[in-house]
């Protein structure tokens, strides 16, 4: 009797076409959710989108001390090296190099001295909304 090792070539055949069955497979569930991904509408909430920013400028006001180097429509320099800078070409608002808003539609910095203490008027708009902060520097 002759030893059997090995497999035989229908053995072979049903394993690939087992195996192309497998990649097909995949291969569409894949394509379809690529197809999802690329059509998904990303909505950032607009106030989250604000609350984001406000927890950053509201921890930079408030150390004692700070002083603005300069402040322009678009963005704030602080004297510890900080800036806050909105890019209307991307929608975004940065801290230093680190952006930190999505989908902004604008936001305007505006310094103006009150009872002797700098004052920062923040206009920003988001979704629709617009929101008008004022913070005064310690």
């Amino acid at each position: 009797m002759k030893s059997q090792k090995g497999i035989t070539l229908i053995t072979l055949t049903i394993y690939i076409i087992v195996m192309v069955v497998m990649v097909g497979i995949i291969a569409v569930v894949t394509g379809a959710f690529m197809k999802s991904l690329q059509q998904a509408d990303f909505y950032n909430d607009p106030i989250a989108e604000y609350t984001a920013f406000n927890s950053y400028f509201s921890e930079q006001v408030n150390h004692p001390g700070l002083k603005i180097l300069e402040c322009k429509e678009n963005y704030i320099a602080f004297d510890d090296g900080v800036q806050y800078t909105f890019v209307e070409e991307n929608k975004g608002i940065y801290r230093n190099q680190e952006k930190i808003c999505w989908d902004i539609d604008s936001c305007t910095f505006s310094e103006k001295i009150e009872n002797g203490k700098a004052v920062v008027t923040v206009h920003f708009k988001a979704g629709g909304q617009d929101r008008t902060t004022s913070y005064t520097l310690k």
